[in-house]
């Protein structure tokens, strides 16, 4: 009866320990993905929930969430004590709380704009509506409103730029780096062009693109702007590069008995690249595609500067031309939006790159 009885004890408890190592699993699970989007320091907290050491935890805790605040503060203080010492043209170079008052200014004046578009579209639409009704074969019109594009504004086009940029680079890149990478011939070929235009500021290509664009681009009624083409253009020829590299590295360092296999098999050409050379070449394809991401984000804000494209690269032009006392705390906002939005992209290439490497290992 007393082994009976420590076994029906002993059932809750095992129970209960299988439930705790798969809760358990699952956390170390989602601490991965966590990690991929800036969220690491969240792992800690449901262990700590778990019922793991609580102090193992907080130190854990600490050192992923704690010291990264603490160093912000820090600068952010030194920044603040700093700036007022500074003196600019147009006065001292502004602290965090104006830079913060200024990014509050500019969501105000993003919606004030949505307000203006809003009420325009009401009254187009109230005065269809009366013709129509006073006539239906009346011909109404449509008409776009043509108000100022807002810093979010120009924040949705930058990204538009950068992204058909990095598409364009990408579709261009990842093929030449496999031609590259299965043909002594063709690296040695292409070797020299890459080393040769690699280092070439977009500066410098920014006034060839302009005049090739407008000469071959001519329409009566354009798909895209000149100057957004001539932006998205340059930040391809700017970026391309490292995918393009790292590519032809990661397609020369396969496995050679995989590709004898894909020989003897007698595979197609297309079918080698598709099942053995891009799935094992994927991990540096994606570094450089992260890095091609990087340069083509830092590109395009020089590119807008000069071509006008309407994003961020033109504000941060306009209110250094602008000269009024708010204008260099603006171009601060501009700054930080640049900095957390190529931070959130490189987090995104990672979870891509997790992504499509755990489907290639399934």
């Amino acid at each position: 009866m007393s082994v009976a009885a420590d076994q029906v004890q002993t059932a809750p408890a095992a129970q209960t320990a299988m439930r705790r190592e798969l809760l358990h699993a699952r956390i170390n699970k989602a601490a991965g993905y966590l990690d991929l989007v800036g969220l690491g320091w969240v792992a800690p907290l449901l262990r700590m929930a778990a019922g793991d050491d609580v102090r193992t935890q907080s130190r854990l805790l600490w050192r992923l969430l704690g010291v990264p605040l603490l160093a912000i503060l820090l600068f952010l203080a030194a920044w603040h004590f700093v700036a007022p010492s500074v003196r600019t043209s147009l006065g001292a170079v502004p602290g965090p709380v104006q830079v913060w008052q200024q990014a509050g200014a500019l969501y105000a004046d993003h919606k004030a704009e949505r307000q203006k578009a809003a009420d325009f579209y009401a009254r187009q639409d109230k005065r269809n509506a009366e013709r129509r009704a006073a006539d239906p074969n009346a011909e109404t019109k449509w008409r776009r409103y043509t108000g100022k594009p807002t810093f979010f504004d120009q924040i949705v086009t930058s990204l538009k730029t950068v992204f058909l940029g990095f598409v364009l680079a990408t579709l261009v890149a990842v093929p030449l780096g496999v031609f590259c990478g299965l043909s002594q011939t063709v690296n040695a070929a292409l070797n020299p062009l890459i080393q040769i235009f690699k280092p070439v500021s977009p500066l410098a290509w920014l006034p060839i693109v302009t005049m090739v664009v407008s000469a071959v681009y001519v329409s009566e009624d354009p798909m895209f702007e000149k100057s957004f083409l001539n932006s998205a253009i340059t930040v391809t020829l700017c970026s391309l590069w490292p995918t393009l590299i790292n590519t032809a590295v990661g397609v020369a360092s396969i496995d050679k008995d995989l590709l004898n296999v894909g020989r003897v098999l007698q595979l197609k050409w297309t079918t080698k690249v598709f099942r053995l050379v891009l799935p094992s070449s994927l991990p540096l394809i994606f570094t450089g595609l992260r890095l091609s991401l990087g340069v083509g984000w830092m590109v395009l804000i020089a590119a807008e500067m000069l071509a006008q494209n309407p994003g961020l690269g033109k504000f941060v032009w306009d209110e250094f031309q602008n000269g009024s006392s708010a204008s260099l705390a603006r171009i601060m906002v501009a700054v930080v939006t640049i900095g957390l939005i190529g931070f959130l992209l490189d987090r995104l290439m990672l979870a891509l790159q997790a992504a499509f490497s755990y489907s290639a290992q399934r």
